[in-house]
Order: C-alpha cells, then structure tokens, then sequence
C-alpha cells in the first residue's frame, strides 16, 4: 500500500481544536470517497440514548462527498457488528491531492450536529444542546449554525422518506472492505 492511498483528515473542532486521523482510501471517484479506519482506539464509546454506536477496537467506513455539508460513518463494534449511519453535520472537505509520495489530505470542520440512523431504523438527530451551547459562547458564526440545522433537518427528511443514507453508503460495508483486503484487492 503507498501512501497516496491513505489521507489525512484534519478535523477542526470549534473554536481551536483540531484532531488527526489518518484513513485508508478504499474508493475514490468525483462524487465520493469510502475511507476505512483501521482498529479504532477511543478514550470513550460513542453512545446515543445508551446504546453503544462504536467502541475501541472496531472499524468504521467513512464516506466522504466533495461538496457536502456532512459525511456518513458506518459504525461497528469490535466484533463487526453494524451499528447503523452517523452523519456528523460539516464544513464541505477541502480535500486536496496527495503530495508526491505522500498522503491526501483534507480539511473540515466539525459543526456540532450529527445525524444517527441505527441499524434498528428510527432517524435522530443529535447534540443540538452543543450547538445550542457553541451560539450562546460565540464560538459558532450564526450563518454556520443556519446550515448545520439546514443539512441536519434535510438528511432527517430524506431518511424518513427512505431516500438516506444513498445506495453508496449501503454498497460499500465493513465486511466488503475485509474480503477485498483478504483477497488483496
């Protein structure tokens, strides 16, 4: 595997936090790229309601849509169980082409809300209390506030039509991704 084939996303969370992930590209056409991490290390699971979405020592598969305001996770537990979609609610990427010998990399930043879509179905959105709390400090631009709601409620609507996540999104899965890496694909 070369390095053009992996990106690093810088990840900007307001005001002045900033995250590195590094990710392999798996797909990569002019509508949208499919990243896959590798086993996760996490401080904490990422939960909703409860529930565990993703824990240490599982994989997700990203999809990244140049343009978009979002993009979708495929979430997992350690043992490969799909947990469903999360969508975190973001500045379009600025994905730039690799340098020579190196890596992609791609800049966004985190806008507060996500959209969760677990495998059981029922569409949530979730952390409107952090950007509720990111207006009232400042830290978020108001018109940047406007569109994350904008891209939130409409991802919302289109799940409860039955329209999202796209086929994409559906076509590309965790297990998909592990039996072209055993064939070495």
């Amino acid at each position: 595997m070369s390095p053009s084939d992996r990106v690093h996303i810088h990840y900007r969370r307001l005001p002045d936090h900033e995250e590195l992930f590094d990710q392999r590209i798996v797909l990569h056409r002019d509508d949208v790229v499919v990243t896959v991490t590798e086993r996760l290390t996490l401080s904490k699971p990422v939960r909703a309601e409860d529930r565990v979405l993703l824990e240490t020592g599982a994989r997700a598969v990203w999809l990244t849509f140049p343009g978009a305001w979002h993009d979708i996770g495929r979430f997992h537990l350690r043992d490969g169980t799909f947990t469903g979609f999360y969508a975190n609610i973001l500045t379009p990427v600025e994905i730039a082409p690799p340098r020579t010998g190196g890596p992609h990399v791609w800049h966004t930043t985190d806008l507060y809300l996500d959209v969760w879509l677990p495998s059981d179905g029922g569409v949530r959105l979730l952390d409107e209390d952090e950007l509720l709390a990111a207006e009232e400090e400042g830290t978020i631009d108001p018109a940047l506030a406007r569109a994350a709601r904008t891209e939130a409620a409409r991802l919302m609507e289109l799940a409860a039509d039955g329209v999202w996540p796209p086929p994409v999104a559906h076509a590309w899965t965790l297990e998909r991704i592990e039996a072209e890496e055993r064939t070495g694909r």
